[in-house]
Formats: structure tokens, sequence, C-alpha cells
């Protein structure tokens, strides 16, 4: 990468030139030539040619230089000369530097289009005017009826709201009864009101929130782990520190780990701050991306509430970055550019000079050792909020408490869902995994059916009569017949997915409310919407789902949740196993008794000897975080060593495997690091794409982009081999 300071522009000819870096899979800037007379700066958006189109650039550092004019093609500056914040670049180069992406891939997410950079469209509407038409009919007196309330509207608008056609309005347009004014192409953003309404905190939310407070103040980098049970109100507790930022005129930015999240959440901002905060996520628009993204950068958004991707927005005057339920395994980006958005959030808070809280009920560990060890500011909430007080939960040994063949549901969760049901209440029962069952095979021969791309079984749909790989996403009809044996009809369904724990439900307590809540069901941000205001005023009795609805919901009426299978976290040799399993159940188990009515939590589970449930058993959240500490420790595991894996892929498989065979025998030795595999990947064959892993471990301190660099920059692997190198690695997929 070339030198990010601009110098003084190398003058070979009469035109300035500049190296400018291009959205595209490139290690570098090219040069280019700009036009006479250019300021030339940092930042500097440009229409750059490559080959035969033409591209989206950036101004990134100086020229090469020893090369003419005559030979340079010209980079041409976009209309008004934008520039991306200079903090935006540093962090571009920062994140690739450290996760070893190609500059140009980082740099493809800051910038979304052409468009985003270009003047907005002035659309036309039409205001009630004193002239009226000598004919009036009712349609026509619909319309001024309408209009007279004085706000500007299209003439689809205005003929939907007056249940006219809309040649009824052009009618009036043509009358000059409807008068035509111009307006932005986008309604601007709402301006949160930091006093607006104000929140009685507890002594412990008012500690944190002051603590908060003062690092906004403060305008320099500081990181705080904002560690709060659950119901605690960690989020009351960090719209404080949002109120300050705003009263200081900087921008904030909200991370949130799925869009699920959201939807509440969205209610509680508008409550504490008199409207909603702009949003940033894969469900928007291109129109509604480049709205928000003009908004970002000419500061008009206050707050943007975001997906990983809006750390990549071109904040003007970023002031707080909010990272919430910070442990989410959701913030790693696992495709394209590999990254962690929690620890890019950290990043990006040091290069623009400003705080970063990072809040959760149960912290990643790597977060929890910072904390107490003094490196983040440790703020604490060790009770619920108000009345409510924290569930009681109890394990259910399967082995002892089980019920009819082919049942899931216990006989202690049965009768605490008929009570909690004949109180009135509402009830949750959780088990993360899709669809009616995980498996489907041929009781006449045993034979498994398996995605012909994934190396994964094909999971039973049966609300939609279909077999669905949840990898790829291919699906297919069950078969009449077994195609090993044919032997017909001869199909099973193993083990239980969320649609056969709903079956179940339905035919024990056939008057309840019930609705299932998994990716399969809820299509997109409204219909999640649906489902949670469904709960919310007591439309449903009870709600059977996946992780979706494991966190960051408040359900007053909810007092119980039953947890179906507790031992599917399987370690799979991922360091993390047992750390998410705590996090997981800790997190579905919060959603109990948050009001003023205890919650009951049944854990059903066939190994109730388990350190992990043992742990949730007696709410010692800190002795499992003890315990964890000291297995990662003696394994030099994250956060005691650090991890880097690379990831062959290919449609030859023997191309695959003898490419990872090479380069384990290329790895360089160096002190304090270790290579192990090749391996084949959990899933070896996904999307029909054969996969090796290897793994490098090395002891905290040791440079491991380095050690991959001199690596890798001599590896020899065939084109029809893809590379990827993933540093900080979260899962072992």
């Amino acid at each position: 990468m070339k030198d990010a300071a601009l110098k003084p522009a190398l003058m070979l000819g009469p035109h300035p030139r500049a190296g400018v870096l291009l959205p595209l899979p490139l290690r570098g800037a090219y040069d280019y030539k700009l036009p006479k007379g250019t300021e030339v700066a940092r930042g500097l958006l440009v229409v750059a040619p490559l080959g035969s189109r033409e591209t989206l650039g950036v101004v990134w550092g100086d020229a090469e230089g020893g090369v003419g004019d005559n030979r340079l093609k010209e980079a041409i500056p976009l209309d008004g000369h934008p520039i991306l914040p200079a903090d935006l670049c540093d962090f571009v180069d920062w994140v690739a530097n450290y996760t070893l992406n190609a500059p140009g891939n980082v740099l493809a997410m800051a910038l979304r289009s052409r468009q985003a950079f270009e003047a907005e469209v002035l659309r036309t509407a039409y205001v009630l005017g004193e002239a009226r038409p000598p004919k009036m009919t009712p349609p026509r007196q619909r319309v001024i009826d309408t209009a007279n309330d004085g706000l500007a509207r299209s003439v689809s608008a205005l003929a939907q709201e007056a249940n006219v056609t809309p040649a009824v309005v052009r009618g009036l347009i043509d009358a000059n009864a409807l008068l035509a004014v111009q307006l932005p192409e986008f309604t601007p953003f709402e301006s949160p009101d930091p006093a607006f309404a104000n929140i009685v905190l507890s002594l412990e939310q008012e500690a944190a929130a002051r603590s908060m407070r003062a690092a906004v103040a403060a305008k320099r980098f500081s990181v705080s782990l904002l560690d709060g049970v659950t119901g605690s109100g960690k989020t009351e507790a960090y719209f404080e520190a949002i109120a300050e930022a705003l009263r200081a005129n900087k921008q904030v930015l909200i991370l949130l780990p799925e869009i699920a999240l959201t939807i509440q959440f969205l209610d509680r901002f508008a409550e504490r701050f008199g409207g909603r905060p702009a949003e940033w996520h894969s469900d928007l628009s291109q129109k509604e991306r480049r709205h928000v993204y003009r908004a970002a950068m000419s500061g008009e958004a206050r707050v943007i509430v975001g997906a990983r991707s809006s750390l990549f927005l071109p904040f003007k005057e970023l002031g707080l970055i909010i990272v919430d339920e910070e442990h989410e395994q959701a913030y790693k980006q696992e495709d394209g550019a590999i990254y962690h958005a929690r620890d890019m959030a950290v990043v990006r808070a040091r290069i623009a000079h400003c705080p970063v809280v990072l809040a959760s009920a149960t912290p990643s560990l790597e977060s929890y050792v910072n904390a107490t060890a003094g490196r983040y500011a440790h703020l604490s909430l060790p009770r619920r909020h108000g009345v409510a007080v924290l569930p009681e939960v109890r394990l259910i040994d399967l082995t002892q408490d089980r019920g009819d063949p082919g049942t899931f549901l216990s006989p202690p969760l049965r009768e605490a869902l008929a009570a909690t049901l004949a109180a009135g209440e509402q009830a949750m029962l959780f088990l993360n995994r899709r669809g009616y069952a995980p498996l489907t095979l041929c009781e006449a021969c045993g034979h498994k059916m398996t995605c012909p791309h994934c190396a994964a079984w094909l999971v039973e749909h049966r609300y939609r009569r279909r077999l669905v790989c949840h990898l790829c996403g291919y699906d297919t009809a069950t078969p009449p017949e077994c195609p090993q044996c044919h032997c017909a009809a001869s199909f099973v369904a193993c083990g239980p997915g969320v649609e056969r724990v709903a079956e179940e439900f339905a035919s024990v307590f056939p008057q309840a409310r019930m609705a299932i809540a998994s990716s399969d069901t809820l299509h997109g941000p409204q219909e999640t919407q649906a489902a949670i205001r469904a709960m919310t005023k007591r439309e449903t009795d009870v709600l059977i789902g996946t992780q979706i609805i494991a966190k960051g919901h408040h359900f007053p009426q909810l007092t119980l949740v039953g947890v179906i299978d507790a031992d599917l976290g399987g370690s799979d040799g991922d360091v993390r196993a047992r750390e998410r399993t705590f996090q997981l159940l800790h997190q579905v188990s919060g959603r109990a008794g948050r009001a003023d009515k205890p919650g009951l939590v049944l854990i059903q589970t066939r190994n109730p000897k388990d350190a992990v449930l043992q742990a949730l058993a007696r709410g010692d959240r800190d002795a499992f975080y003890a315990q964890e500490r000291g297995f990662r420790e003696r394994a030099n595991s994250p956060p005691y060593g650090r991890l880097a894996a690379i990831i062959l892929s290919g449609a030859d498989g023997d191309a695959v495997r003898e490419s990872g065979r090479v380069l384990s025998k290329a790895a360089p030795s160096a002190r304090g690091m270790k290579v192990w595999g090749p391996t084949p990947a959990f899933y070896s064959l996904l999307r029909g794409q054969t996969r090796e892993r290897l793994l490098v471990q090395a002891e905290r301190g040791v440079d491991v982009q380095g050690y991959l660099r001199a690596w890798l920059r001599e590896a020899k692997v065939p084109n029809s081999v893809r590379l990827t190198v993933d540093i900080d690695p979260m899962s072992f997929f």
C-alpha cells in the first residue's frame, strides 16, 4: 500500500497526480493524473478509467511517479469534489492491514455507489392554492379537503388519501387549485432530542451513566464494558451517553447484531428521544441506503442504528459508538472481507478519538478479561431494574424425567406450561434448530438424506413439505421412496426442530395461542415486528423459536422459559463452544420474569452435571468465566493467545487437498508459532466446494500478520483453489 500521507503532487507535466485506490480486490493504489488546477487531497472521490470501463475511486496518497502525463489516464473528481472523512480512510487502511484483506476490498464496504455522492434530485409535490375550479365534484372536494392541512404531497399520495383517481388530482392541478412545490428527494431525518424525556435511573444505572457521560465529554478514545444482567437497564444507561453526545453536537453509531433486535429498540429510542434514529442494514432499498449514507456524511443523521457494515459509513463528526450485545457471533463477517465488527468498532473509535461502549449481560471472554484487567472501564449492573428479579433456573434430567417415546416436552415442563397458561401468563420454548427434524432417514436401510452440494443432512420442513439444506439453500420434495433401497414411504424424522415441538405443544394444549419464530417463518423485519408486537400485546400465549427469540426482547408477561435440548452446543474443536452455549442459554433464560412477576427457567438436558449448565442453575456467571479463563490460558487460546485460519476451497477436491499439503510444508518455523493441519473443514463440502483448513496458533504479542505475509508471499496456489485468511476466527465450519 502507498503511504497515506499526501505530499505536494509530483509535477512532471501540467497535471497534478496521485495514487487512486479503487474498490476492487487490488493490493494498492494506481497512479492517475487529475485535471489541471485540482486541489489534491486524501479522500477525494474521483471517477477513474480502468480498462474499458470507469469506476469510482478515492485519492489515497502520492503517485509513484516516474511516468509522463501522456502515459497516465485521467481521473475526474465528482461534482462538488466530495471527500471521504480522513478517519474513515485511515480506518480502511487499518482494517486491510490487520485482516490481510486487499485494501480495495475494504474500501468497497465504504463506497456504496456513485449516486450516493451526487446532489439529491428534487421531487415535485403539491399544496392547496387559492383558486377553485368552476365545477366542483365530490371527488374534487375530497382532494381539497385532504390538501387543506397544508402538507405537500405527490399526485399518487393525494389520490390515495382522498380515494380518487390520479386524473382527478391532475384536473385540479390544471385548474391551479393545486400548486407545485419542489421538495428534497428524501424527508430529512428527525433530530433526536436529548431532553425529550427524563428516565428515572437506579443508583447503579446512574453511576454507569455518569462514567459514560464523562467519557463522551472528554472527547477522547476510551473503552467501557457495560456489564449488566438481563433486564438491568443497560439500554437506558447508555441512552444517557447518547444524550451527552447529542448535546455536544456529535453523531452516534449504535451497532446491533441482528435486524430482529431493532424493532423494540427503535420504540424505546423514540420514547426517550422523541424520534427514531436512521437505520442501516441489508433490508434497506438502494435508495434508502443512499439517503442514510448521505445523511451520515453531511451530519444530518445524528444517530444511526446499524448492522456491522455501518462501521464503514462516512460520519462527519462521530462522537460515540455503542456495541450492544457485544458478545454476539453475528458481529463476525464471514464472507468477503472477513472482520469482527466489535473489534473494529474499538479501532474506529480510537481513530476517531471518541469513546466506545460494549454492552452485554454475557460479555465475550476477551472483553471481560480486558475489563477485569483494567484495560477497559468496567461498569457493572448486577441487579434487574425496579422490582424485577432474576428467574429461578432448574435443570430437568431427561434420563430420569422423560416423556413417552417420540415426545420432547418432559412431564415437568408440561406441568409448568399448564400452570403458566392457567395463570394467564406467557411462555417461551427455545430450541436452536429450525424446521421439523434435523435428519430424515430410511427406516428400512438407514439411508440418510443429504445435500448433493454440502456435507450436511437435509432438514425436513413439514409445513412446506420440503427437505432443505440450511447451508446452501438447496431444497427438494421428500421422495416417495428411498433412493437407495427403493422402499416406499419408509422415511422417518429423527430428532426435533421447532416445527415438531410446536406440533407436540399444539396436541397437548390445543386452546393455547401459539406462534413459531425462526428465520423460516419470519421473513424480514415486518413479519418479525408483527410477531414481537403480537407477543407484547398478549395475542400470543407461547412463542416457540430459535435464537431469533433468545435476546434483546422484553415481554412483561413472560414468566416461563423452557429450553428443549441444552445439549446441542457441541464443541466440534471450537475453543469458544462452551462460552457460546453459556451465553445463548443465559440470554434466553433472561427473557423470563422481567417485570413484577417472578420467572422460571426449565432446561432439559441429558447431562445435568455439565459445568456450563451447573453455572446457569446456580446463577454463578463469574465462576464459569473463571473456569473458562483457566482452560483458555492453559491452552494458549484467545484471549491468552492468538489464532488465524487459512481456508482453501475449490471444485477440484484433489487440487484443494494437495494445495493444503504443499502450503503446510512451506510454513516457516518461528518462535511462539504453531501450524496445525491441513484437515478437512467441519463442512468439508460447502456449495459444491471442497474445503480444507490450516490453523495458526501464536503466543500473545507475536506478529501473526507478519508471519502470514512472509509465508503466503511464497505460496504457490493454483488458480482453481481459493485461499482465504481469517484473523481471529470465531467459527471453525
